[in-house]
């Protein structure tokens, strides 16, 4: 990929960290981050589970040449959590809905969305529902749906039945409650991170406080089960199929959870403009690999930048 000048390193010239703020979405506080003044918008969407936290090495680095907005998705984060089903659902149209409202009334302008894992789908959606508010796509490992109804047949017949059995158990608040609360520990939060990340070191203390915070909230539980147990809404191959702008996916060769040989699948795609893969990377490349990730969607972005705009 063609490179452009940077100090990707230099933390001395980012721009000072600021502090978190908050957007009222239909009645919820939605909670953001906002640091540069000038270049394209960028818009950060992080995993399942995590939060704008997970982007605090990439941030600094991006916000030299762009408006660089992380924020909290509904149910994650210091965002609001309200109860599953009762005022709203958590599916990947309600957080495509929110994000193209906060490109809309916070960032004032289309911009470039970038996620990770469930990221990369709500990111997607959001592009298909609301075309003018997104100017292109980067995907990190973006999340399969393994899981889904879709896909259960092509499954081992043993995920086939247990599956669809643990979702229903967990549907029963108290058990789903007792479950949450296992997960929800710093030994088991982890023994997950080290599982999902090629890149031991990675997986530091801050990091694990950083998952495990938002899960405090007494309302986690009911927003963790709700999506466990959300096995419809788009696969990524059909939002791939009516992706009105190009994507760039970028994928840690080690992931478990995403397989490096599925994802390739993803790069037959008209909208995808590149495919690259992280030799020694799992899940999360932005977290383990910064200093790789980093420059490669800067060249991306400063490539679309350079295309004529069509009239």
């Amino acid at each position: 990929m063609a490179s452009v000048s940077r100090s990707v390193a230099d933390e001395s010239n980012a721009p000072a960290a600021t502090e978190p703020k908050f957007w009222n979405w239909r009645g919820f506080r939605i909670c953001y981050r906002h640091q540069g003044q000038s270049g394209p918008a960028m818009v950060l969407v992080h995993g399942f589970g995590a939060s704008m936290g997970h982007w605090r090495k990439n941030i600094p680095d991006w916000s030299q040449f762009a408006q660089v907005y992380a924020l909290d998705l509904l149910g994650f984060g210091q965002s609001h959590k309200p109860t599953p089903g009762l005022v709203i659902d958590y599916t990947f149209e309600t957080w495509g809905d929110l994000l193209a409202d906060f490109c809309r009334e916070v960032v004032g302008e289309p911009a470039f969305l970038i996620g990770n894992s469930i990221g990369c789908v709500v990111a997607m959606q959001t592009a298909v529902s609301h075309p003018d508010w997104v100017r292109g796509v980067v995907q990190l490992n973006c999340s399969l749906r393994l899981l889904h109804d879709k896909r259960r047949a092509s499954q081992a017949w043993i995920k086939q039945i247990s599956a669809p059995m643990l979702q229903n158990l967990l549907a029963i608040k108290p058990l789903g409650d007792f479950f949450f609360a296992q997960l929800a520990t710093p030994k088991t939060v982890r023994k997950i991170l080290l599982q999902a990340y090629r890149r031991q070191e990675a997986v530091s203390e801050e990091l694990v406080e950083l998952l495990l915070q938002p899960a405090r909230d007494r309302r986690a539980s009911d927003v963790f089960i709700a999506f466990t147990r959300y096995s419809q809404g788009p696969l990524p191959e059909e939002l791939l199929e009516s992706l009105p702008c190009p994507t760039l996916i970028i994928w840690g060769e080690e992931d478990p959870w995403e397989p490096l040989e599925l994802g390739r699948k993803l790069a037959e795609y008209p909208a995808v403009d590149a495919f690259i893969s992280l030799p020694n990377v799992g899940h999360c490349p932005q977290d383990e690999a910064p200093e790789e990730v980093n420059p490669l969607v800067q060249d991306w972005l400063c490539q679309q930048l350079e295309k004529p705009v069509n009239p």
